[in-house]
């Protein structure tokens, strides 16, 4: 008998829900008998011992269903060593719950923050197994993350739409895209939706730079401009801060983010005038794209294949199209970055795309 923990932390996404599909179709398919136990809420399911024992009739039909059947939340791992308000130890409560089942091991599910604890447990002495979900595809390790193809198509679509109403009254229209820290989501958006300046974190930008953009696109005849701005995009200005300088700015910060600071910026360095749209959390919902479906389907079945030969302290990725399984140690901490040296960057350049640099 195997016995399997099952949660997913974090932000939802697109294909959660193939993905542990996909884990327990591929271990229903050996001879050994398997039970799952679902935590609720991510960690705090495991702390709390919140769960529930899940059978094959409740991952029926939900290859396309967004979102997650557990439910996910945030546990910080700037915390996880804090105590709880009640002075509960967080970490040793997940390792109680973990051998009161009887656990074989724990499959996980989430993004950079959600490593950094898997890799922790593991140190611990738990057996885990993760997967790779983050519409910001900045998970080291693996070339792609699941959910993110889907956030590119909900993000181009928006681009898209606003295509049309910019043309028509001859604006300058801000679509801002999800992505704090990497500009992956961002780039491939805003390339995808022909957007004419993309802004992400790791190339800071300077307005006179947008602004020259703008103009250059008006006399050869362009009447609007569509810029594609990361919610973490940065000025060089800001930039140049130190850590605790960008803090306090943000203490008396004026605007709702930064695609409105850009605007207003454009707006009063010039005569053009500016619109911002915020598609938000709908990119991270709906129904998962074909894909994310099969990605994340992959992903599982490999997963459940590392389970049942007992191969644990892995995250299972992709590079080079082949499904591979990365080291914990060697993911949980790092991010993956845009290089602004990157062949996409250069090649976005070509094609007339400015990166307010």
């Amino acid at each position: 008998m195997k016995r399997i923990g099952m949660l997913t932390s974090g932000g939802d996404c697109q294909a959660l829900n193939a993905a542990m599909r996909g884990v327990v179709k591929s271990v229903s398919n050996h001879d050994e008998d398997v039970e799952i136990y679902g935590f609720e809420d991510g960690y705090k399911g495991l702390i709390y011992g919140n769960f529930r024992m899940l059978t094959s009739k409740d991952f029926s039909g939900i290859l396309t269903v967004g979102g997650t059947i557990l439910g996910s939340s945030r546990t910080p791992f700037k915390t996880i060593r804090e105590p709880d308000e009640n002075g509960l130890d967080k970490v040793e409560a997940m390792k109680q719950n973990y051998y009161k089942l009887k656990l074989d091991c724990l499959v996980i599910l989430g993004g950079n923050g959600t490593h950094k604890t898997a890799n922790l447990l593991r140190e611990e002495g738990l057996n885990v197994v993760t997967l790779p979900k983050t519409i910001d595809n900045d998970l080291y390790g693996t070339d792609m993350t699941f959910g993110f193809q889907s956030a590119v198509d909900i993000a181009t679509d928006a681009i898209d739409c606003i295509h049309t109403t910019a043309a028509s009254h001859g604006r300058v229209f801000i679509v801002e895209v999800m992505g704090h820290k990497v500009g992956w989501l961002t780039l491939n958006a805003g390339m995808a939706g022909g957007a004419d300046i993309i802004l992400i974190p790791e190339i800071p930008y300077d307005i006179d730079s947008i602004i020259n953009a703008i103009e250059a696109r008006h006399k050869r005849g362009s009447k609007f401009t569509i810029l594609a701005v990361a919610e973490g995009a940065i000025s060089k200005e800001v930039a140049a801060m130190s850590k605790k300088e960008q803090k306090k700015r943000l203490e008396n910060y004026p605007y709702p983010s930064v695609s409105y600071e850009v605007a207003d910026q454009i707006q009063k360095k010039s005569n053009y005038e500016v619109r911002v749209t915020v598609p938000g959390h709908t990119q991270r919902g709906g129904s998962p794209c074909p894909y994310d479906r099969v990605f994340a389907s992959r992903l599982g079945s490999e997963a459940g294949e590392l389970i049942m030969n007992g191969e644990y302290g892995f995250m299972v990725g992709i590079k080079n199209r082949e499904i591979i399984k990365v080291p914990l140690e060697d993911v949980a901490g790092k991010l993956k970055y845009v290089s602004p040296d990157a062949s996409i960057i250069h090649e976005a350049k070509m094609l007339g795309i400015s990166f307010g640099d």
